[in-house]
């Protein structure tokens, strides 16, 4: 009777997990729970949760809330909201007044391409070893950090008759008598330099980075083969940054459909300077549209999305392998 239960025991012993040991002479633990388990796997949504709820509260209800008024006839005051159906979406494809002010885009995507190219162009020769480049950094990124109300204030004085721009001119000779916001050309070439101004930083960032992130390997071997700064960036550096230049081009074109802060702080949209954004912003708290108003966003997040889609199909994002 005692050898059968020390049998039983032993096989018992032997069925038992029993901790291995580890390396540093302690045991390893046993197999989590299923509770542990589940937790674990919960940890990253929990984390999640707070971002998500105000991604949702702040941004997909909002645009919600704005195609359900693009139906609608709303004042953005009165509880009446009456259903209109496509009327306002009418409105705005056959009265050329609401359409016409995308061609002062045209001003802004064309500082766009200006900006672009004067970053890539600071970013490859910043990139070098050079001395104070350091300070050139600092003095190109500068504007971005600027508050955008604060630059239309500055730069309101700046182009304003007898201002900076006009002494600077005075002490080459040449005339001040123009009113560089008193016309919509000048106006408009005047805002979009302001623009060319303050974002020429970020893309000269985002080239910066790009360029740093190229094995200095390359840059040697081809300085070994004689290559000159020139052929370095035409066969190493233009195809490394392809993805962030196809990243900047989509930011300007979509940038320069959404103008607002510098031509509403500077001139208000008046002289012909009204972008599609102003507009929309006066039809909603100046006439009291809201639902005519919510219709030219909607319109103006389809116009984007689809130039996003189609520059995307153009211009694939494809990865780079220079080694």
């Amino acid at each position: 009777m005692t050898r059968t239960t020390g049998t039983a025991g032993a096989k018992a012993h032997r069925a038992a997990p029993s901790p291995r040991k580890t390396t540093d002479g302690g045991r390893t633990a046993l197999p989590h729970p299923p509770r542990g388990r589940l937790l674990r796997r919960a940890t990253p949504w929990l984390f999640l949760v707070a971002p998500l709820a105000l991604l949702i509260t702040f941004t997909y209800v909002p645009v919600a809330n704005m195609i359900y008024y693009s139906f609608t006839d709303w004042d953005g005051i009165s509880p009446d909201r009456n259903f209109t159906g496509a009327d306002n979406y009418v409105q705005i494809f056959t009265r050329p007044e609401l359409f016409r002010v995308f061609f002062v885009s045209l001003y802004y995507l064309a500082a766009s391409g200006v900006q672009i190219v004067v970053a890539l162009y600071f970013a490859t020769v910043l990139s070098f070893n050079l001395r104070f480049r350091n300070l050139f950094k600092g003095l190109l990124f500068f504007p971005y950090l600027i508050n955008g109300v604060a630059i239309g204030f500055v730069f309101l004085y700046f182009f304003q008759d007898g201002g900076t721009l006009d002494s600077v001119l005075s002490w080459f000779g040449a005339g001040t008598d123009h009113a560089w916001l008193g016309d919509p050309a000048s106006a408009n070439v005047s805002l979009a330099g302001v623009s060319v101004w303050r974002f020429t930083g970020l893309n000269f960032v985002l080239f910066l980075g790009a360029i740093q992130s190229i094995p200095g390997e390359l840059y040697e071997a081809a300085q070994l083969d004689g290559a000159s700064r020139l052929q370095q960036f035409r066969h190493i550096i233009a195809p490394s940054i392809r993805p962030v230049l196809s990243l900047s081009i989509i930011l300007a074109v979509s940038g320069s459909l959404a103008v607002f802060e510098i031509p509403y702080i500077m001139t208000g949209g008046a002289t012909g300077t009204s972008t599609f954004v102003i507009q929309t912003v006066k039809l909603a708290f100046q006439f009291n549209k809201t639902g005519l108003a919510s219709a030219a966003a909607v319109v103006l997040l389809l116009i984007i999305l689809l130039i996003t889609w189609i520059q995307r199909r153009l211009v694939p994002d494809e990865k780079v392998d220079l080694v």
